[in-house]
C-alpha cells in the first residue's frame, strides 16, 4: 500500500512540476521580448512594446535570457543577435542572425543585408545584400522593402512602383508598411497621388501608435488633406506623436502655440506671438 501511495505521490509531483517547467521556459522568451524585441519586427507579439535600442544596462541580461529562448524561437534568436550587436560582438551577432534567417526571420535577413551592404564586420557584398533584402521584402518585411528600393540593383535606380507593390502586401497588417505606403501615395511616388488612400493608411498606423503616422494624421487633419479639416484632432495627433519623440510633431505643436510671426522690413523674423 505504501509503495502504491509513494508511486502515486511521485506522479502527482511530476504532473504538478510540469506546468512550472513550461512556464519557466516561456518566461525566458517573455524576458527576452521585454529587453530586446525590435518594434519593427513582424514576428514581435502585439503585447510586446519593443525597444529601438537595447539599454546598456540590459544587454547582459538580454543575452542570458535570449540565448535560452533562442533554442526554440527564431524571434529570440534574432533578438539574441540584437543583444550581441549592442554589446559590439559582431561575430556572435552575425552567427545568431544567420540562424534566425535560416528559420525564416525576415528581420534577421534585413540585418544581415545591412551588414553585407555596409561591410560592417563582414566582407562587403552588395549582391548578397540585395538577395537578403529581396527575401525579406517578398515576405512582406517593410524594412526589406525600403532597403531594397534604396539600393536598387546592378546600378539600377530605386523602383518606387515596385516598392508600392511590395508594401501593399505588408500593409495589410504592419504599421510601418502602412506608413511607408501612405507616404508614397501622398507624394505620388511610383504611381498616382491619392491623399484619401494615404490618409486611410496613416489612420490605421496611427491607431497602432506609429509616431510618423500620428504626425502625418496631424498634418492631414490640419490641412484637410484626404478628408475633413479638424484643428482639434490635428492637435491631438501631434501631441501623441510628440509624446513618442517625433520631432516634426513637436515643431508643429510649437507652430500651433505661436502662430503669429513678426518680421522686419527685410523679412527677417523678429519674434513670434504665442498663446
Amino acid at each position: 500500500m505504501m509503495k502504491r501511495l509513494c508511486k502515486s505521490g511521485l506522479i502527482a509531483m511530476i504532473v504538478a512540476a510540469t506546468p512550472v517547467l513550461a512556464y519557466a521556459q516561456s518566461a525566458d522568451l517573455v524576458l527576452c521580448d521585454r529587453l530586446a524585441a525590435d518594434p519593427s519586427d513582424p514576428d514581435k507579439p502585439a503585447d510586446a512594446k519593443g525597444v529601438p535600442e537595447i539599454a546598456a544596462s540590459d544587454i547582459a541580461t538580454a543575452i542570458k535570457y535570449c540565448a535560452v529562448a533562442a533554442k526554440s524561437s527564431r524571434r529570440a534568436m534574432y533578438q539574441l543577435g540584437r543583444a550581441y550587436a549592442a554589446n559590439r560582438q559582431v561575430t556572435e551577432a552575425v552567427s545568431a542572425w544567420r540562424k534566425a534567417a535560416d528559420k525564416g526571420s525576415t528581420s534577421a535577413m534585413v540585418e544581415l543585408g545591412v551588414l553585407y551592404g555596409t561591410g560592417n564586420g563582414i566582407a562587403r557584398d552588395e549582391v548578397q545584400a540585395r538577395k537578403l533584402f529581396e527575401r525579406a521584402a517578398e515576405a512582406g518585411n517593410p524594412r526589406g522593402v525600403s532597403n531594397l528600393a534604396a539600393i536598387g540593383g546592378g546600378g539600377a535606380p530605386a523602383d518606387p512602383a515596385r516598392q508600392r507593390e511590395l508594401l501593399g502586401r505588408a500593409a495589410e497588417t504592419n504599421a510601418e508598411a502602412q506608413y511607408q505606403l501612405g507616404m508614397l501615395l501622398a507624394e505620388g511616388s511610383g504611381g498616382q497621388k491619392d491623399d484619401a488612400a494615404a490618409r486611410a493608411l496613416f489612420e490605421k498606423a496611427a491607431a497602432q501608435n506609429h509616431p510618423g503616422a500620428l504626425e502625418r494624421m496631424g498634418a492631414f487633419a490640419s490641412e484637410g488633406r484626404g478628408g475633413p479639416k479638424d484643428s482639434s484632432a490635428a492637435k491631438a495627433y501631434y501631441e501623441r506623436a510628440a509624446a513618442l519623440g517625433d520631432e516634426d510633431a513637436k515643431k508643429a505643436l510649437e507652430s500651433l502655440r505661436c502662430p503669429y510671426k513678426i518680421k522686419d522690413k527685410s523679412g527677417k523674423l523678429v519674434t513670434t506671438l504665442c498663446f
